[in-house]
């Protein structure tokens, strides 16, 4: 049974047009990325189906293509759309944040980094370089750890801020242990960056720390 072949109460696009994205739970959203069920199963049913084996929309959408195409009702031309869906959304958080506007939300700002870093195995350090309006003028990893730790040089990123003619900063990395709360090493090593920098002139906006679906933020905190 297709989407349209619904009854018009249970239709997750009419509902969507009618009440907005946010009115539509996970197998509902996922049931119009599907479009069509399978034998014996409808549409919202299959969603159903898939969100109990994953186990989330997360795991879904992080799973390998051999796992994915795995399930009944998926396959390789849904794996490359989700890709292709997957990646446009972080394209867009992308260019919405350096689309030259000062930079002024926290919360889009930590979709991005967690859209970045979240799914990482490896603890990442990344670097937002920003000018003297607050607006992003370029953003990288910098460094890369084990699964439990990145060595991060400060001289190296007082040189690349300097490359970059940066006014301020905003750090972030991930926990691959899922746990947001950031140790006594992120607490030390922000306090050297930050001590570096100040010798250029140079701040650092906030440092955020990514884990599982959540972020902490340094300057929420008062740590800086």
């Amino acid at each position: 049974m297709t989407i349209k072949q619904l009854p018009n109460d249970s239709m997750p696009r009419e509902k969507l047009l009618m009440r907005g994205s946010e009115a539509l739970s996970d197998a509902e959203l996922l049931a119009i990325f599907l479009r069509t069920g399978t034998k014996g199963l409808n549409v919202i049913q299959l969603a159903d189906r898939l969100l109990t084996e994953f186990g989330s929309l997360r795991a879904l959408f992080s799973a390998s293509k051999e796992e994915f195409c795995h399930h009944k009702g998926l396959g390789l031309a849904k794996f490359v759309q989700l890709q292709a869906v997957l990646e446009m959304s972080q394209r867009y958080l992308s260019e919405t944040l350096k689309r030259g506007d000062s930079l002024n939300s926290p919360e889009h700002t930590k979709l991005y980094l967690m859209s970045i870093l979240r799914d990482r195995q490896r603890e990442a350090f990344y670097v937002l370089f920003l000018d003297n309006q607050n607006r992003v003028i370029s953003d990288e990893v910098m460094f890369e750890g084990t699964i439990d730790a990145a060595s991060v040089y400060p001289r190296e990123v007082v040189k690349r801020a300097l490359q970059h003619n940066a006014a301020a900063l905003i750090l972030a990395h991930n926990h691959p242990s899922g746990i947001s709360e950031p140790s006594q090493a992120d607490r030390r090593i922000t306090r050297r960056l930050s001590d570096a920098l100040g010798l250029v002139d140079i701040r650092i906006l906030d440092h955020f720390v990514i884990g599982d679906g959540e972020v902490t933020s340094f300057a929420e905190r008062g740590w800086l």
